[in-house]
């Protein structure tokens, strides 16, 4: 038997900040690839320190719903499941890189596949894409448009940094829009000035967060002039300094973000069938191809 575990931070003050986590786990669920798909919070129930007890499989497969590597999947995590002998230096990771590692869960007697979050693998960058698809409407967006990917951006990490910088360069590289730019919350270059970095008429501004929550439905919109006031709203897409802004959102909230999960439990030796291409079918945005930026 097999196990998946997608572990989150959730929130004791926003009853949204839990939804994406749930729905990508009914998604994996209706796959059928896992004998048993368990969801844990740092700041919700059930805790991290638990779930292994709520789980009957011995080889388990944990993957972090962040964004980036850091505090959370490098300290938080090991340590209240009790991976014995976590190390990070298991990683061997630039900051991006971390894939997997396997460790006992000794007080539980299982065998724990640990992956690196879901943020920093490479299919994260399609689901970028498929944010602009999605607040579009239109599955072959692309020419004509820039595309923001958006960060908070931290001293206190610089891998927050560098996952947005590593999606946006990867998806520059397609060629698929006019412009792909990194911006931030708390660094340089500023989201507040998106309209400068551009020359392109529309742009999507697609924020790389796991759910929406103040960040995203506060701060970025009136940061970006959309509104003065997010409580009155914001048009979609809204003129801002002569551009059109399509602002879609937090990216994990987007459904093809189940197939990133499954990803990083398949790339650890989870047995996934054919889950994965059945969930971009799935989710795709209608008349879309299926192209995705590793194609």
């Amino acid at each position: 038997m097999q196990a998946l575990v997608i572990v989150a931070h959730g929130s004791h003050l926003n009853p949204d900040a839990s939804t994406p986590t749930y729905e990508h786990a009914d998604t994996v669920r209706a796959a059928g690839v896992f004998d048993e798909v368990r969801t844990a919070f740092w700041k919700e129930e059930p805790s991290f320190r638990e779930v292994l007890r709520t789980i009957e499989s011995e080889e388990v497969y944990v993957v972090p719903l962040f964004i980036s590597e850091g505090y959370f999947t490098e300290q938080v995590i090991p340590r209240e499941l009790r991976l014995d002998d976590w190390d990070v230096a298991e990683w061997d990771s630039d900051g991006t890189s971390a894939t997997h590692t396997t460790l006992a869960a000794g007080d539980v007697e299982k065998t724990v596949h640990y992956c690196g979050p879901v943020g920093t693998h490479d299919a994260m960058s399609d689901v970028i894409v498929r944010r602009a698809e999605t607040v579009t409407d239109d599955p072959d967006v692309g020419p004509g448009f820039g595309l923001a990917v958006v960060g908070h951006g931290t001293e206190r990490n610089e891998n927050s940094a560098k996952a947005i910088e590593y999606h946006a360069e990867r998806i520059g590289e397609m060629g698929r829009f006019d412009e792909v730019k990194a911006l931030f919350m708390d660094e340089d270059p500023e989201i507040d000035d998106v309209t400068d970095f551009f020359e392109s008429d529309d742009i999507v501004v697609v924020p790389l967060f796991v759910a929406d929550g103040y960040h995203t439905q506060e701060d970025i919109p009136e940061d970006m002039g959309l509104t003065d006031d997010y409580r009155t709203g914001w048009e979609t897409p809204a003129e801002v300094d002569g551009h059109r802004i399509w602002y879609a959102g937090a990216v994990g909230t987007e459904a093809l973000t189940a197939d990133v999960i499954i990803e990083r439990a398949a790339d650890a030796g989870a047995d996934v069938g054919n889950a994965i291409e059945e969930i971009r079918r799935r989710t795709r945005v209608a008349g879309a191809d299926g192209a995705s930026v590793g194609d």
